[in-house]
């Protein structure tokens, strides 16, 4: 039987319309069904429609008994929804077997279900990861096949070979942890409000797209600050990329952050995560209780099945 997608867009207006059609011919080749809502395309302002037009998505989303739940791009505009998001819906959507996949500004709505609910949502493609002219990252179709199918049990990667002078990270393992995540300004942005999840003992995973280093470094620490990187087992960095470095910035760069970060910490703080705004992504449950073992350089995320 074929799975079936719904694409939504609950944040900024799809651009590119061509692009949009070509993922969904692409998702359609590669096997799937796909339903598009209804005001996927609809435009108001930088928007996808009016803020009761992608809320209105969002349920219908939820209502859709598809298998997969897909937006079709990130941007901003979920934080102005969360509070008159149907929560309980969406819970019961996810309990009857949907799957709600995204990243970036999909944050908001991840960590606000997690808050009121405690349901796993997955940090995964949006619809332009398939929209590529150059057709679609191999890793990431596999993992997005193992999450569609019900077959995805971890991920692993390899961790960057260390700096000359740094420590080594001795092998370790964290049992039965709680893995959530952010796009880090999303994710920052939420503190203090009430659709951010209190999580204790849990493994963190971020990346951003166009935040020089000094930024997040800015909002590390308001994390820090706040009590909440402390809490955790384990941070891990995702892919931060499309910033430029400054001449004043006389060697200071996205690894001395890391190594500051490190500074502050006493858990194990890893890198080179595929996950971000790049092509080359994995998927990850947002709040599965997950396993985490690092051997030399090899890192795993494992959750089992999911179905």
């Amino acid at each position: 039987m074929k799975k079936n997608i719904y694409l939504y867009s609950p944040s900024s207006a799809v651009n590119d319309k061509a692009g949009f059609k070509r993922a969904v011919k692409r998702l359609i080749t590669l096997g799937y069904e796909v339903e598009v809502d209804e005001t996927a395309l609809a435009i108001h302002q930088r928007f996808a429609g009016e803020d009761e037009t992608r809320l209105a998505a969002i349920h219908r989303a939820a209502a859709s008994g598809a298998d997969v739940a897909m937006i079709s791009r990130g941007g901003y505009g979920l934080t102005r929804l969360l509070p008159h998001i149907d929560y309980q819906a969406v819970e019961k959507a996810i309990s009857k077997g949907m799957q709600f996949v995204g990243l970036s500004d999909f944050t908001a709505f991840q960590m606000a279900l997690l808050a009121k609910t405690g349901a796993v949502t997955w940090a995964g493609p949006a619809l332009t990861d398939f929209s590529s002219t150059d057709g679609v990252d191999d890793i990431m179709q596999a993992c997005f096949d193992d999450l569609i199918t019900g077959q995805g049990e971890g991920s692993g990667w390899r961790l960057p070979k260390l700096a000359a002078g740094a420590a080594e990270i001795s092998a370790f393992t964290v049992e039965k942890a709680m893995l959530w995540w952010g796009n880090l300004a999303m994710l920052t942005s939420l503190v203090g409000t009430p659709y951010f999840p209190l999580i204790k003992n849990g493994i963190l995973f971020i990346e951003d797209i166009g935040e020089h280093p000094y930024r997040i470094e800015r909002m590390l620490a308001q994390l820090l600050q706040a009590g909440i990187l402390g809490q955790q087992q384990a941070i891990i960095f995702g892919q931060f990329n499309g910033y430029k470095l400054a001449s004043h910035d006389k060697g200071y760069k996205l690894t001395s952050v890391v190594e500051w970060l490190r500074s502050q910490v006493s858990i194990p703080v890893l890198t080179g995560l595929p996950f971000g705004h790049v092509p080359t992504k994995v998927l990850l449950p947002v709040g599965q209780t997950v396993t985490l073992a690092v051997e030399g350089r090899d890192a795993f995320l494992l959750w089992g099945h999911q179905h």
